[in-house]
């Protein structure tokens, strides 16, 4: 796009943002909402414009005693206004960065509200955000995910916590405890969103949900869930999908009595362990995946435990997820909604340190880089077969070494996140709605996670970096008021997302300087985002149609390159 075309777009939106504030706000902004009164505060965005900020507000019942593990409750009313200026705890959870246990509360299913208006005739579009973190980590806290880069487009943005690991996704195979509580924890912000949102001036038939890594493995969860069928109608996944390697543990039941036995509890009754499990102190269940896990977790994909499941079917017990992902989006049962997904350009630069520490064993065992999913369909000599086959592709002749690093890189990325990506869209194009694929490519100061690797020097865009470009944080504000390129690219990508929630279109006029076509199968298009945009054809095609091939000889649902 050219700079006066930029310039002219930004000066339409600032008097468009401008024209719609010019009203007085009121600095403690009360609504009513089903289970009574909130305030809230008034503060004001980056550009100076102000807004309305409602922050920890309960969404369901606290979980903790004998609900611990289990479904949430519809929250209760409550009497007087209560204030929610700021926000709640965060959920218990275990820091992988520093190894450290947060212990947070388990009443924790607070959701936070940001809003430019509270009049429902307003109809604000509203985008509800899902926090990555591998299912272990994370919050919906405005210290990361801040609203000033998003409402500067005139939408609302809802950000939520939900519970995590062992406290998540504990499943037991008994009714009382079936798995994807984590899972459910954000069925229930999204019921009371859609019964409450007009009071903060949104539109209850126009949410779009939207999340990164774990969380857009949720967003594209929900999309094959019951319970959230009509809750919102258009969805952005980032990073992340429901296809990905890691996400289902088809062996969790098997894991929780590895939980009780490493706490002392040797019982294989599921009852009697739910009932040990109860008791102990919530901080004494974090971060267990590292002290149970077995060698064949750490070596073959992420050593992740505590994720979702494909849950036992009960009666009188309401489901998440009760068929396979995979199953659903080949047969066609999943909800049919316009839908955004991609990754950034390098995400596995931030795997940089397994790189380093697992070099060596992989050039002697190349067979632990096939994902599980072939692995279950493949005998031991074929697996080896094709563990020698991806090595040979990246690297050539070559072992892992510090000489091909960025091959690694380009490797991991494809096993955990690239692949996978492109067969989640193939697969959900056959349905009757647009989806929009992207590789995202913007290399700033901003993209400091990837300079915290020692990675600078590398080409691309790091996991999670593309999150610096959608929210507004403490570490980022001067970074953003200093760099005028910096606020172009973080206008960009967020004009990008929320042209998507007004219109289900990213690109519904020439103002960006390009038209973003929904993927087809002939066409395989995709956006480039990166300066300037540009429409692409075949994301990474090589490397793609390698990663296919081992897919179709595994029998596996694959892209279809027989081109109609």
């Amino acid at each position: 796009m050219s700079i006066v075309a930029m310039c002219l777009l930004r000066k339409i939106s600032y008097c468009r943002i401008n024209f719609v504030l010019k009203r007085n706000l009121s600095s403690n902004p009360i609504v009513r909402v089903e289970q009574g009164k909130l305030k809230g505060s008034t503060h004001n965005l980056l550009d100076g414009s102000p807004y309305y900020s409602f922050k920890g507000i309960p969404y369901a019942q606290p979980p903790v005693g004998e609900l611990r593990f289990k479904a949430p409750l519809p929250p209760k009313s409550w009497e007087g206004v209560c204030e929610v200026i700021k926000h709640g705890p965060v959920c218990p959870q275990f820091d992988t960065l520093t190894s450290q246990r947060i212990e947070g509360n388990e009443d924790c299913l607070f959701l936070n509200v940001y809003t430019k208006s509270l009049a429902p005739s307003d109809k604000l579009p509203v985008m509800v955000f899902i926090h990555g973190g591998a299912y272990l980590q994370g919050s919906g806290n405005s210290d990361v995910y801040g609203p000033d880069f998003l409402l500067q487009h005139d939408v609302i943005l809802v950000t939520l916590n939900y519970r995590l690991d062992l406290l998540g996704f504990l499943n037991l195979d008994i009714p009382e405890v079936s798995g994807n509580a984590g899972l459910k924890d954000q069925v229930a912000a999204l019921k009371w969103i859609k019964s409450n949102i007009d009071k903060f001036g949104g539109d209850p038939n126009n949410i779009t949900l939207f999340g990164e890594s774990s969380g857009g493995v949720s967003v594209t969860c929900h999309l094959i869930s019951p319970m959230s069928n009509g809750l919102f109608s258009k969805a952005i996944a980032q990073s992340g999908t429901c296809l990905d390697d890691w996400v289902i543990n088809r062996d969790a039941k098997s894991t929780a009595f590895r939980v009780g036995k490493i706490l002392g509890k040797h019982t294989d009754n599921p009852k009697e362990l739910l009932k040990f499990l109860q008791s102990v102190p919530a901080t004494d269940l974090l971060g267990l995946t590292f002290k149970i896990i077995t060698e064949e977790e750490k070596n073959r994909g992420l050593p992740l435990l505590f994720t979702p499941v494909i849950e036992k079917k009960f009666d009188n017990v309401e489901s998440f997820l009760s068929v396979d992902p995979l199953d659903a989006l080949v047969t066609g049962d999943i909800g049919k909604v316009p839908i955004i997904t991609g990754y950034n350009s390098s995400e596995s630069i931030s795997m940089i340190g397994v790189i380093r520490k697992k070099a060596n064993f992989r050039s002697k065992h190349p067979e632990y880089l096939v994902p599980k999913e072939i692995m279950y369909k493949v005998s031991t000599e074929k697996m080896k077969e094709f563990g020698a086959r991806i090595k040979r592709f990246y690297v050539g002749d070559k072992d892992f070494t510090a000489e091909v690093i960025e091959a690694q890189i380009d490797m991991l990325s494809d096993i955990y996140y690239t692949y996978n990506n492109s067969r989640f869209v193939h697969l959900y194009s056959k349905s009757d709605q647009p989806i929009y694929q992207y590789v995202l490519d913007y290399d700033t100061d901003l993209n400091s996670f990837k300079k915290l690797f020692g990675m600078s020097h590398v080409k691309g865009m790091c996991h999670t970096e593309d999150l610096l470009y959608l929210f507004s944080s403490k570490s980022t504000k001067e970074l953003y008021k200093e760099q005028e390129r910096v606020r172009e690219l973080v206008f960009t990508l967020t004009k990008l997302w929320t042209n998507f929630a007004k219109t289900s279109d990213p690109t519904p006029d020439q103002s960006l300087g390009v038209k973003w076509k929904p993927y087809t199968t002939l066409g395989e298009e995709y956006l480039h985002i990166a300066e300037p945009l540009t429409l692409g054809h075949a994301a990474n095609r090589e490397r793609i149609a390698f990663w296919n091939q081992l897919y179709c000889e595994a029998g596996l649902p694959h892209i279809d390159t027989h081109k109609s």
